[in-house]
């Protein structure tokens, strides 16, 4: 009940920051929402472990997807304001301020991987995983993972509207998630 609770209570203000993304069924936003309800369960499940056995493998494995996660997110959101120059030209509703990118932003984190933001998340999602591994989480994180995969494929198609021939050529050159692997 109190796992239920707290997700519950969390998922209030996603769904706050999400509602708009919720309505734009093709949109990015849309598969986005539902991966961040998987990481709040995940999160719900096992917030209770986070710091027990702390130099165990589980732990450490944990420790270092979350901070990988803290710096894809970090560096991501700071190139795409500093090189991606969202504009008020993109008005698109759905989007957030940051997301509203008007130049491709193909440098620093973002010359080896396409999505850094849905990367971290997927890095969270796992880190979060290992804290507390159970059949159960397992399955909520393969979700989680399939929602960001999907979340980039729709992101990847806007980008092909936004950017055309130079987004595809990018994705030539970079990989979508994990550098020179996938």
């Amino acid at each position: 009940m109190e796992k239920l609770l707290l997700f519950g209570i969390l998922s209030i203000p996603v769904i706050i920051i999400s509602w708009r993304s919720l309505i734009d069924l093709k949109g990015h936003g849309f598969y986005r929402f539902f991966s961040w309800e998987c990481i709040l369960w995940l999160f719900a499940s096992s917030y209770q472990v986070w710091f027990d056995d702390p130099l165990s493998a589980k732990q450490v494995v944990s420790w270092l997807l979350l901070i990988i996660s803290a710096y894809l997110v970090i560096s991501g959101v700071i190139l795409l304001k500093k090189v991606g120059r969202p504009g008020k030209e993109r008005n698109e509703k759905s989007l957030y301020e940051f997301e509203k990118t008007t130049e491709l932003v193909d440098t620093g984190i973002f010359r080896y991987i396409r999505h850094p933001l849905y990367s971290s998340l997927i890095f969270l999602t796992w880190g979060i995983f290992f804290k507390n591994p159970q059949i159960v989480l397992l399955i909520v994180s393969i979700i989680s993972t399939v929602f960001l995969f999907l979340t980039a494929l729709s992101d990847e198609n806007e980008c092909i509207v936004i950017f055309g021939d130079r987004y595809r050529d990018y994705m030539r050159r970079s990989k979508r998630f994990i550098p020179f692997i996938i």
